[in-house]
């Protein structure tokens, strides 16, 4: 259990190899950072030479698929550091373990960070943190055993510019481990009567440990009535866990209203938070859009052989009724299962996935 260290075990010696990928060394070899004789900050660095800096990022094309990280195992990545350029929702992470064809992660690179409107927002939570000047920060430990690879594809006009670092160690995997997943989806406009769907199609041991949801509400009322479902090994028509509305679901209450001023109130916890609200300008910005996060952490959802999650997007109209909503929904799911890894629904074009 070296890999997963925390709090109560910083003091235990261990076996575990540290070692990091970044523009300063792609191979994460020992001994070999800072060696970079040409990159972004060569020509910042033309006085200095070789150790300063001459490789702080890098520049991918557009169009252009660059491989962050390719490593051998057995091992863990424990922390993800990047901050891209451009517009997020047209960058896509992919993370392949042990030599599959198909991505057990996949998903624009704003939305796996919890900020899916192409905006920052301050995350503090225990798997994810955004700090100030758009820092991504994940903590989801990740373990493979033969090979991870890590890419990002920028599907944008322009090239971008990503500063990124990658921390792992190196060392024998728990046989009990599983490995980690994160699914995209996104629906614009919800059609009406239907629930939205987070993720199906999982096939395999696991357990569920997150949800991260860009909601853009289409009407002006309240939208957050709709209940959460998990549907486990088997379940039908009925699923075995229900919520019981969407701001419970997400650890809040009563729309999220701060009692004093009357509006949405953000919050962001190690384990839950509405993290974002952009709200209406008075012009082009015209719908009110969130931005919200519940980790499974002390809860995971454990399924035996498949799982399926979907939520209501449900408000009210006349008369003390629900009213079924047509909302821009976006989501990232997250969890962990046995290999291999079902491959997911069609991500969709640019324009499929763009924040409008």
């Amino acid at each position: 259990m070296a890999l997963f260290t925390g709090m109560h075990d910083l003091y235990r010696l261990t076996n575990a190899q540290s070692r990091s990928i970044s523009p300063e060394n792609f191979t994460g070899e020992k001994g070999k950072g800072g060696m970079a004789t040409s990159g972004t900050g060569e020509k910042a660095a033309r006085e200095l030479g070789p150790g300063w800096k001459i490789s702080p990022s890098v520049r991918i094309e557009a169009g252009q698929t660059f491989t962050m990280a390719d490593i051998p195992g057995p091992g863990a990545i424990q922390h993800i550091w990047l901050t891209p350029t451009g517009k997020w929702r047209n960058s896509i992470l992919r993370i392949y373990w042990d030599d599959q064809a198909n991505p057990s992660v996949e998903c624009p690179i704003g939305d796996f960070f919890a900020c899916g409107w192409n905006k920052s927002a301050q995350v503090s939570s225990l798997a994810v943190c955004v700090n100030p000047g758009s820092a991504f920060n994940c903590y989801w430990p990740m373990p493979f055993r033969k090979r991870c690879r890590m890419t990002l594809e920028n599907r944008d006009a322009d090239a971008m510019v990503l500063y990124f670092q990658i921390d792992y160690a190196l060392d024998q995997v728990p046989d009990d481990a599983a490995y980690f997943h994160a699914q995209f989806r996104r629906v614009n406009p919800l059609p009406y009567k239907q629930v939205y769907t987070i993720l199906d199609g999982v096939k395999g041991k696991g357990q569920y440990v997150g949800t991260y949801m860009a909601w853009g509400v289409n009407n002006t009322g309240w939208w957050g009535e709709g209940e959460i479902k998990f549907y486990l090994d088997g379940d039908d028509e009925y699923p075995t866990i229900c919520g019981t509305g969407t701001e419970d679901y997400f650890c809040g209450s009563y729309n999220f209203e701060n009692q004093t001023t009357k509006q949405y109130q953000e919050f962001t916890t190690p384990y839950s938070g509405l993290a974002q609200v952009i709200r209406p300008d008075g012009l082009y910005q015209s719908q009110t859009r969130f931005g919200l996060y519940r980790w499974h952490i002390t809860d995971p959802i454990r399924f035996e052989r498949e799982l399926r999650v979907t939520i209501q997007a449900l408000g009210w109209r006349s008369g003390g009724r629900y009213l079924p909503l047509q909302d821009d929904i976006a989501s990232v799911a997250f969890w962990y299962q046995t290999l291999p890894t079902a491959p997911f629904p069609q991500l969709g074009s640019r324009d499929a996935l763009e924040v409008i």
